[in-house]
């Protein structure tokens, strides 16, 4: 399937998109059609092996439009629907100009006497009936005349059978002008017959003014209209504008300045302060602070050196840098945002079907009833000018435009401005279901917590510091190249700590690692190890180190010549808002779940460190989509947020993927909404902002059929029989006018919509994540529930958590349940590496490891036997104590 954006012009209601729609849609070979009335444009999926764009082009023309393929960049063709936008609003403002200066006297000659202001006696009197008549004709031929191409548009639609809304404006003001002249021919009849009393009822009656001020006030209407829709798109054309177009690139040791469509990928480019960043890369020499709020909507800058990624369009505030460029052109995060929002703005939203529907058979509807009420009037035998003005009303206040613009414009205010904050929605049905959500599943790596190792707390023994515990730590981790000990190594140098020189370095997997600093032996590693050399730790190191186990850290103990120096906990830390966020997801009306493949302990201190209600813990990550299509089984409306590559398949089965911005590509490309600043609570601003554009259509859609449903019938005369009170088509002009106006002004309070509220924005400290007392971590409010979809090998399920009872129960299903003791597991990563070789075992189907008990329970077949397993596990390089069954 290819996927084309076009450009229509031509269309100026939803009956004109709906026509064009169903004209595109009949085509062989179309797989999906979306026309958008406030971008005038159209994106298609084909297959273009079976049609072709100038086949799509032909259909449109045949539909009374025209219409051609939006080519370039996403950027350019946004560019471009700008460019059309601001000619839109010069040619209308050319025309109101124009309007004005023939109305206004003709409105003059026809209204003025009711306030007592005075004619020229040349118009004045019976006997100047005929030059006050002409006098008005020719003052309203330049009105439809710079105004005709609603009579051009209007005329063409209704002669090919589909009336839209500049049909109802020709039919109207047309009918007002023939009349008009009608009346000027028979003004000179009565006055050759000396029917002067006949003459001055018609000059009374002309209906010239009728049609001026109608044109006048509808093109107006499309002023204030065409100017409020293009601030529509606003956010988007400010990030265009901030991307530079041109470049300096570093050649042979010059710097040569170029096009910036012209960079390739492994481009190095020169960046100084005050510039923007070209495109996006690594920096790879200098350093700058950076300001991305262009992009992420994040005001405070940030602090970029060598190895950091920068994103185009963003603004070096001070600092010098190179960089390599890695995506350029369409695949830059700038030209990827245009483009989500550019398809997001051409899509329908679900709410949107029952408008195109009604706007299908509106305009000819309303033709019948304007016919209806003018033969009405006449049958009852009021005066043809009473059933004529009743006709135009009924004509010239119908507003098919308001409907078609309801759900556009809050789609295409509330997608930028969710870009501006970071947001993306993919598409408007994004938008909708976003707001239907009723349960927000959340992966733990990366999404509530940071994703990678972090030291959370240094305990120093009696007389020691933390500076110098920490010193030994880096120094000696800082060669053993193992993830807990990279964490101990940045903490390090995040405090600008000297390193030591290490000698005799040795590392043995599963053992720890050790060396020689200053002379003295050093060596790393668990308790279990620290034991085993015979040293004896006192009871509150003991205590410690088992309270950090208990909150699923990994305690990492330090020894210098039989003395221990101290413990330093690793864990991979919760987000600073993860705790917020839940709360205010919550407090929302949601129900918040964390799905993680972590063994139970892990997820039972995030758990209480996020403050989430009820976990799904141990899931495979090919088990995660059978998760979320377990929840939609029992009636839930489910958004998925991860970053990985395993999150993938459930991002896509969730009715609501939400996807991390800076986790893998596959995860974005599977999700429906992008958060680009990597922040939990951005989940809480998607959730508020869909709720806000849908309650805006809503809005927009009652009061458009509110309007027409009241608007239609008074204009037919329904009020003259009970209060005898009518409509003049002048009248009825600017009701119309109105109302299009009101649809595109209350989108646009989407502009200055806040998607989080400010307590959201606090420290969680007041959410009693730190205490700020005493600087340590606290575990928040007793949660209620904790719950397992699966029970595995070694554990049972209750509301309290895991029971201790399950040591040695059995599962139903599998053949056999056995308990392994290792020895030499010193950290999740050793966990990992037991796990992952127990299942390459043939017949294992279920691993768990229990690091803190020195453990895994497997479930086997009855040909796997206790040496085969024995083996595996002394391959990966650690020690069997022996194999019991469960």
């Amino acid at each position: 399937m290819r996927k084309e954006m076009f450009a229509v012009r031509g269309m100026t209601c939803a009956a004109c998109s709906s026509r064009v729609h169903k004209a595109v849609s009949a085509l062989d070979g179309v797989d999906d059609v979306a026309v958008n009335l406030l971008t005038n444009g159209m994106s298609i999926a084909f297959d273009d092996a079976v049609l072709s764009t100038e086949r799509i082009v032909e259909a449109v023309r045949k539909a009374g439009y025209d219409a051609s393929p939006r080519n370039g960049p996403p950027a350019a063709r946004r560019g471009g629907a700008a460019d059309a936008a601001a000619q839109e609003l010069a040619a209308v403002k050319r025309r109101l100009r124009v309007s004005f200066l023939f109305t206004l006297p003709l409105f003059y000659m026809t209204m003025g006497h009711m306030a007592g202001l005075p004619l020229p006696d040349l118009l004045s009197g019976p006997e100047n009936a005929p030059a006050y008549a002409f006098t008005q004709f020719l003052l309203t031929v330049p009105v439809m005349v710079v105004n005709g191409d609603y009579y051009r548009r209007g005329f063409k639609a209704l002669f090919a059978g589909a009336p839209n809304m500049d049909s109802l404006i020709a039919v109207g003001s047309g009918a007002a002008a023939v009349f008009g002249v009608y009346a000027v021919y028979k003004i000179g009849f009565a006055l050759g017959r000396g029917d002067v009393t006949t003459a001055n009822a018609l000059a009374a009656n002309l209906y010239f003014d009728s049609a001026a001020v109608i044109l006048t006030l509808i093109t107006l209407g499309k002023f204030f209209e065409a100017r409020a829709k293009g601030r529509t798109t606003d956010a988007l054309t400010g990030l265009m504008k901030l991307m530079p177009e041109t470049a300096v690139v570093l050649r042979n040791g010059v710097e040569t300045a170029v096009p910036a469509e012209e960079l390739r990928v492994g481009d190095t480019l020169v960046v100084k302060a005050g510039e923007r960043v070209p495109v996006d890369g690594v920096i790879c020499e200098g350093c700058a602070f950076v300001n991305e709020s262009a992009v992420t909507g994040e005001s405070v800058p940030a602090e970029k050196q060598a190895g950091d990624r920068v994103i185009g369009a963003t603004l070096n505030e001070s600092g010098w840098f190179l960089m390599t460029a890695e995506r350029v052109g369409e695949d830059s995060t700038p030209a990827r945002i245009i483009k989500l929002v550019d398809e997001a703005a051409s899509s329908k939203a679900p709410v949107a079907r029952l408008a195109d529907s009604i706007s299908g058979v509106f305009v000819p509807v309303v033709i019948l009833i304007a016919a209806a009420a003018a033969i009405f009037w006449l049958v009852l035998g009021h005066s043809p000018e009473f059933a004529f003005s009743a006709g135009i009303s009924v004509l010239v206040i119908s507003c098919p435009c308001a409907l078609g613009l309801a759900t556009p414009t809050a789609v295409m205010v509330g997608t930028g401005r969710g870009a501006t904050q970071g947001i993306l929605f993919k598409s408007a049905e994004a938008l909708e279901l976003t707001r239907a959500v009723d349960t927000v599943v959340l992966d733990k790596t990366g999404t509530i917590t940071e994703g990678k190792p972090a030291v959370t707390d240094i305990a120093p023994t009696d007389g020691g510091s933390e500076e110098d515990l920490l010193r030994v730590a880096a120094s000696l981790e800082k060669l053993s190249e193992h993830p807990l000990g990279n964490a101990v190594v940045r903490e390090a140098e995040a405090r600008k700590l000297p390193l030591d020189k290490v000698s005799d370095f040795l590392r043995a997997p599963g053992r720890g690692i050790s060396g020689t600093i200053a002379g003295k032996h050093c060596f790393a590693g668990n308790a279990a190890l620290i034991a085993e050399r015979g040293i004896i730790l006192a009871d509150d190191l003991r205590s410690q180190g088992d309270a950090f186990a208990g909150d699923a850290k990994t305690a990492l103990y330090f020894v210098r010549e039989n003395s221990v120096l101290g413990i330093i906990a690793v864990a991979d830390v919760i987000r600073p808002d993860s705790r917020s966020a839940v709360a205010e997801l919550e407090s929302l009306g949601l129900d918040v779940i964390m799905l993680t493949g972590d063994n139970a302990k892990t997820a039972a201190a995030v758990q209480r460190q996020a403050g989430i209600r009820r976990v799904l813990a141990e899931v495979l990550p090919q088990d995660k989509e059978q998760e979320i299509r377990f929840l939609q089984e029992q009636g839930k409306k489910v958004a998925m947020v991860g970053d990985g590559i395993n999150d993938a398949p459930a991002l896509a089965r969730a009715d609501v993927g939400i996807a991390v911005g800076a986790g893998a590509d596959i995860a974005v490309d599977a999700a429906d909404v992008v958060l680009m600043k990597n922040r939990l609570t951005d989940v809480v601003a998607a959730v508020r902002l869909s709720r806000a554009v849908m309650r805006t259509i809503r809005q927009n859609l009652f009061w458009a059929f509110f309007y027409n449903s009241i608007g239609i019938p008074v204009a037919a005369g329904a009020l003259y029989g009970v209060c005898g009170l009518t409509m003049n088509p002048m009248l009825a002009a600017a009701a119309m006018s109105l109302s299009s106006l009101s649809v595109v002004s209350n989108a646009l309070r989407l502009r200055i919509f806040k998607p989080m509220p400010a307590r959201a924005a606090q420290d969680d400290a007041e959410n009693g994540m730190p205490d700020s007392t005493d600087g340590k971590r606290t575990d928040g409010p007793r949660l209620k529930t904790w719950s397992f979809r699966k029970s595995l090998p070694g554990f049972a399920v209750n509301q309290q958590g895991l029971s201790p009872e399950a040591e040695t129960s059995t599962v139903k299903g599998f053949l056999m349940n056995k308990n392994i003791g290792i020895k030499g597991m010193n950290c999740g990563h050793c966990a990992s590496s037991v796990e992952k070789t127990l299942r390459a075992v043939p017949g294992v189907t279920k691993v768990h490891v229990d690091l803190s008990s020195g453990t895994a329970g497997v479930s086997v077949g009855g040909d796997v036997t206790d040496e085969a397993l024995t083996a595996a596990v002394t391959a990966a390089g650690f020690e069997v104590t022996g194999i019991a069954p469960a």
